[in-house]
């Protein structure tokens, strides 16, 4: 009877997840993450079929988890102005809770290899990304932003200013201030404010 394997993918990941967060994509190697959880570099292989198998699955991994909370804030209310600062606060609370996987979301998809990517996991990645987007023009419908100006000031009141937040703290390592979650669900009211109006 075969043993089972002592790493399973998530300890990996998880490791890549570390390594990414100390020292950039650039960190996460075959042999380091090997190195990381005690197991010989060769098994590594069994798991994924090379470092670009790997960067996308530590990538693709963290921000699928990001995004389903994110779905469920945008969903979390019928009035689209309550899911839509609640969304904010998300980007903002997910970031506190998982700091060493929102400072790899910061690097970026490109960062992590994407234009090497095999077609199953750039197909995740845009079937993810549109995932998102239909659900900013949903909100956006709800919120009566039609107009090419309004479509923008909801994914700026919704991605880029809780990023912003996150990002001005996350770069230098410090913690992000209680206030966080409050000041980007303010910035998203005042600029949803306007939309559709």
């Amino acid at each position: 009877m075969a043993r089972p394997p002592r790493f399973d993918s998530d300890q990996i990941l998880d490791a890549a997840v570390r390594l990414a967060a100390a020292a950039g994509p650039g960190g996460v190697t075959m042999s380091a993450v090997a190195q990381a959880i005690g197991a010989p570099s060769g098994s590594m292989y069994h798991r994924f079929a090379g470092r670009t198998a790997l960067l996308a699955e530590v990538w693709l991994r963290t921000v699928e988890r990001f995004q389903q909370g994110y779905f469920e804030a945008l969903q979390s209310d019928p009035d689209p102005r309550r899911a839509a600062r609640a969304a904010a606060r998300h980007v903002v609370s997910w970031s506190r809770a998982h700091p060493q996987e929102a400072s790899l979301l910061l690097h970026g998809a490109g960062e992590f290899g994407q234009s090497e990517w095999s077609e199953e996991h750039r197909d995740r990645a845009n079937a993810g990304n549109r995932r998102v987007f239909a659900s900013l023009r949903e909100l956006g419908t709800a919120l009566g932003a039609t107009g090419a100006l309004d479509r923008e000031r909801v994914a700026l009141a919704l991605i880029d200013v809780p990023l912003t937040v996150v990002r001005r703290h996350l770069r230098v390592g410090e913690p992000m201030p209680a206030y966080a979650e409050e000041l980007a669900e303010e910035c998203a009211a005042a600029l949803l404010g306007a939309a559709g109006g």
